[in-house]
């Protein structure tokens, strides 16, 4: 008969562990709980457990501090994670230091199931070692080269892969949509691994003409071509020791993905117009908005340099996927352009739904170029609805118009008369607006009405013969309200 499973709960929130030892004990297990970290390294040392889940903000000692000494015994058992406070760098960090999983509260209980059955079922199948240096490296250097905001599971997922892969070399293919964030990821990966204290380098490959892109990446010698007047050393060497984020992969020749993938199998490469190879130890971390099968399937990219960059796929939810990030992406971009132009912004709750009934085809960087167009044209220090309408220029969405009144609607369609109106080239300006709103009411009401006169004055309010001179006068067709009454009834018959 096989030993009873045992689990320890570490959370200061006694309504966390008395729940998590209802649902645990439910289930058959054996259940110690505790509130404080020191009581949980005490009984950490004295009993043997097969699963801890462990609260991260502890009165006494720090969650982290407690993994880490968990992740020092012999057999360590896979510790779950639980936080209130999501953010990337908690997640990262989680992972880094050997967390099996890492879950934000409130958490749905059958969440809480699933990755309990996972973590009983991975325990005797790995010995998870402990991880070497967790040496803090200059902290706020990390947070400035990449931020990486959210708190949704598909962001999290994302977090949760960067803490596992950072200290491994494995090559990485970030994949997503513009603007999703695909060089903060890598930057993530970088500054999170082993490679940190060494050089980050960045090459668009879309942005550098093809004839001078194998020169930017190998460099060249001294005469290699017309205008090589010196020695130019290239980014592979630049990035010696560190990280390489080749952006935009699919957008590379065919011809250089061939000498890309003999440096990834020979970790060296051959300046251009040189004969010597220079040794290079790099980590490669990739990233496309392309789909890589489809190019593959045209012959516009290499299957097997594919399969070497893909060891570790990271997918980037697109903005529209992820609307519970907004409001904290809102919140931090308000913070940095605050902090920039020296003036404080905050935002209303209704334009914050607004953005968020959005589609943000620029993804995460177009929402960052909203709110600073917004930040600095606004003269209010409280930016409303009112201030992000252009917007809908921009992308009409249904949803968004929705969200509008028909007072605001006609106030951002005004906006577009203001300058003609300034420049004195149009008069009667309050005629031709009545009567742009006149018309299109009138013919919705005969329409509704199916082209009744009584009945369309009754509903607008005003006498039948004024209807008919405004009918007249604003030059609708009545007749084809009439037809569409004439075929319904045919079609009642």
């Amino acid at each position: 008969m096989e030993d009873k499973v045992n689990i320890l709960v570490v959370d200061d929130e006694k309504n966390i562990c008395w729940i998590l030892k209802k649902l645990f004990t439910q289930k058959g297990y054996n259940v110690d709980e505790t509130n404080s970290g020191r009581e949980a390294l005490e009984k950490i040392e004295k009993n043997k457990y097969n699963l801890i889940f462990l609260d991260i903000i502890m009165p006494d000692i720090l969650g982290f501090e407690i993994l880490e000494k968990i992740k020092s015994l012999p057999m360590s058992p896979p510790v779950v994670i639980m936080t209130a406070q999501s953010t990337m760098k908690n997640a990262v960090e989680a992972m880094k230091r050997g967390a099996f999983e890492y879950i934000t509260k409130p958490f749905e209980l059958n969440e809480v199931e699933n990755i309990t059955s996972k973590a009983l079922e991975s325990y005797n199948k790995i010995l998870l070692q402990k991880e070497g240096k967790t040496g803090r490296r200059n902290e706020k250097l990390e947070e400035e080269e990449f931020t990486i905001i959210g708190k949704s599971q598909a962001i999290n997922n994302v977090f949760k892969i960067i803490g596992k892969v950072a200290n491994s070399d494995v090559t990485v293919l970030i994949q997503g949509e513009r603007g999703t964030g695909k060089e903060l990821v890598a930057r993530a990966i970088h500054y999170n691994s082993n490679r940190a204290k060494y050089p980050f380098i960045s090459v668009n490959c879309a942005a550098i003409p093809k004839e001078l892109l194998e020169s930017e990446l190998f460099g060249h010698e001294k005469g290699a071509f017309t205008g090589a007047v010196e020695r130019k050393v290239g980014k592979f060497e630049l990035a010696h020791l560190g990280t390489l984020f080749l952006d935009e992969i699919g957008d590379m020749s065919i011809e250089l993905q061939a000498k890309i993938l003999r440096v990834l199998e020979e970790k060296e490469i051959v300046p251009v117009g040189g004969t010597k190879p220079v040794k290079v130890d790099v980590r490669i971390v990739a990233a496309t908005n392309q789909d890589l099968i489809e190019l593959i399937r045209n012959k516009m990219f290499r299957a097997d340099l594919y399969d070497r960059l893909n060891q570790i796929p990271i997918f980037l939810p697109p903005l529209r996927e992820r609307l519970e990030d907004i409001p904290l992406l809102v919140k931090h971009f308000l913070a940095k352009f605050s902090s920039e132009i020296g003036v404080k912004k905050t935002i209303t709750e209704e334009a914050i739904n607004f953005l968020k009934s959005y589609e943000w085809p620029g993804n995460v960087r177009e929402l960052q170029n909203t709110i600073r167009r917004a930040f600095i044209i606004s003269p209010n220090n409280v930016l409303d609805k009112q201030d992000f309408l252009f917007l809908i220029k921009v992308m009409p969405k249904e949803d968004m118009i929705h969200e509008l009144s028909l007072e605001e609607i006609i106030d951002w369609k005004l906006k577009e008369f203001m300058k003609i109106i300034q420049s004195g080239e149009m008069e009667n300006v309050y005629d031709f607006v009545i009567s742009q709103v006149e018309k299109p009411l009138i013919k919705k009401i005969l329409e509704m009405t199916r082209g009744n006169q009584i009945k369309a004055s009754k509903v607008l309010g005003i006498n039948r013969n004024t209807l008919r001179k405004k009918i007249k006068d604003l030059n609708i067709n009545s007749k084809e309200f009439k037809n569409k009454r004439l075929n319904a009834k045919r079609k009642e018959r």
